[in-house]
C-alpha cells in the first residue's frame, strides 16, 4: 500500500502531531511525506518526499498575523504549478493535515482524501465557536478541502472527533513543579513580554521565542529560542503555561496537569474558537479586546486550577480504523 501524508508547516502543532502519526502510518504501507508552509520551528526526523511552498500566515509581533508579510509570502503561480504537477494517482490513501496543495490537487483530480487534523473537527456544528462574523470561517472551511474527516479537539463533540494526540515524548514525562511559568506566544514581541512579565517579579518566566536566536535573561524573565526538548522540559516542570490559542500546546499542558492561560492571536479564527472552547471548560482567556493583560495575568498566577485531563492514547486505533475505512 502507498500512502501520502500531507502536513501543514505553519506553526509547530501540525508537525508535532505528525511526529507521532508518521511511525503509525509506516506500519500500514510505504509512506511518502509532503510538507508545505514556512513557519514551523519543529522538524520531522523522516525524509520528505515533497517540500512545497504552500500558503502560510506569518506571525507578527503585536498579538496577531503580520498581514503584509503574509501577503508578500504568498506565491499563487507557484501554488497552482505545485498543485497541477503533484502526482497522486499511485496512492491508495491520501491523508491530509490542513495542507492546501495536496488537498486542492485531490479536489481538482477527483481523488478522495482524508483530513486527519484539529481543523477537521470544525466540520461539526457541535464544536464551540464564538458567535462572530469572521472571514476566518471561510478560510477554515475552504483552505484544505477533503472528502472525509477525522478531527481532534479538547472534547469529543461529535462522533468523528477524538481527543488530542499527545506525543509519546510528552506522555513519558514525569511532571514536577519547580514554580516557574512557561510562555509561548509567537505573535507577541519579546520587548512587550519583558515589560509585562517583569511586573510580576515573584515569578520566574521561561519564554520560548520565535524572535531571538540567543538566550538571555532580564530580571525574572528568561528569553530563549524555541527548542523542542528544552520546551518539553520546561513544560513538564512548570507551574503553568501562558500561551496562544493553538491546540497542541494547551492539550499537552492539560494532560500534564498544568495551569493554562491562553491569549489567542488576533485575526486567527481557529485560535479564537479554541480559546472559546477552553473558556467554556473554565479556563482563563485574554481576548484581543483586553487592552491591559496585567490584572488577568496576576489572577492566573494567584489562583489555582484543577486542570489535569486524562486524554487516552487512541492514536494507533484511529490510524488503523482510518486505513480500514478509506484505503483503496
Amino acid at each position: 500500500m502507498k500512502i501520502l501524508y500531507a502536513i501543514q508547516g505553519t506553526g509547530n502543532g501540525h508537525i508535532s502531531r505528525a511526529r507521532e502519526i508518521v511511525p503509525l502510518l509506516q506500519q500500514h504501507g510505504e509512506l511518502d511525506i509532503l510538507v508545505s508552509g514556512t513557519q514551523a520551528d519543529v522538524k520531522l526526523t523522516q525524509e520528505l518526499k515533497y517540500q512545497m511552498h504552500g500558503f502560510s500566515f506569518v506571525f507578527g509581533k503585536n498579538g496577531g498575523v503580520a498581514h503584509f508579510k503574509t501577503w508578500q509570502n504568498m506565491n499563487l503561480p507557484r501554488f497552482f504549478k505545485d498543485m497541477r504537477s503533484l502526482p497522486l494517482k499511485g496512492y491508495n490513501l491520501i491523508v491530509n493535515d490542513f495542507e492546501p496543495v495536496s488537498a486542492w490537487a485531490c479536489k481538482m483530480q477527483g481523488i478522495e482524501s482524508v483530513s486527519l487534523s484539529h481543523q477537521a473537527a470544525f466540520k461539526s456544528a457541535k464544536v464551540p465557536r464564538p458567535q462572530t462574523i469572521d472571514w476566518g470561517k471561510i478560510i477554515l472551511s475552504k483552505y484544505a478541502p477533503t472528502t472525509h474527516h477525522i478531527g481532534f479537539h479538547f472534547q469529543k463533540y461529535d462522533d468523528f472527533i477524538h481527543t488530542p494526540v499527545i506525543r509519546s515524548e510528552i506522555r513519558d514525562l514525569k511532571p514536577t513543579n519547580l514554580g516557574h511559568y512557561t510562555v509561548y506566544l509567537p505573535a507577541v514581541d519579546d520587548k512587550h513580554l519583558l515589560k509585562l512579565l517583569q511586573q510580576i517579579p515573584s515569578v520566574k518566566w521561561e519564554v520560548f521565542s520565535k524572535h531571538t536566536t540567543q538566550s538571555y535573561t532580564v530580571a525574572n524573565v528568561l528569553i530563549t529560542p524555541i527548542n523542542n526538548q528544552q520546551f518539553n522540559q520546561s513544560l513538564a516542570s512548570c507551574e503553568g503555561l501562558f500561551t496562544g490559542g493553538g491546540f497542541e500546546g494547551p492539550s499537552e499542558a492539560l494532560f500534564l496537569g498544568k495551569k493554562i492561560l491562553v491569549a489567542p492571536m488576533k485575526y486567527q479564527y481557529e485560535q479564537q474558537c479554541n480559546a472559546y472552547a477552553l473558556k467554556q471548560m473554565g479556563f482563563p482567556v485574554i481576548w484581543s479586546s483586553n487592552k491591559n493583560w496585567l490584572p488577568i495575568l496576576k489572577d492566573f498566577v494567584a489562583q489555582s486550577q484543577t486542570c489535569q485531563i486524562d486524554f487516552p492514547n487512541e492514536t494507533q486505533g484511529i490510524i488503523a480504523q482510518m486505513v480500514r475505512d478509506f484505503a483503496k
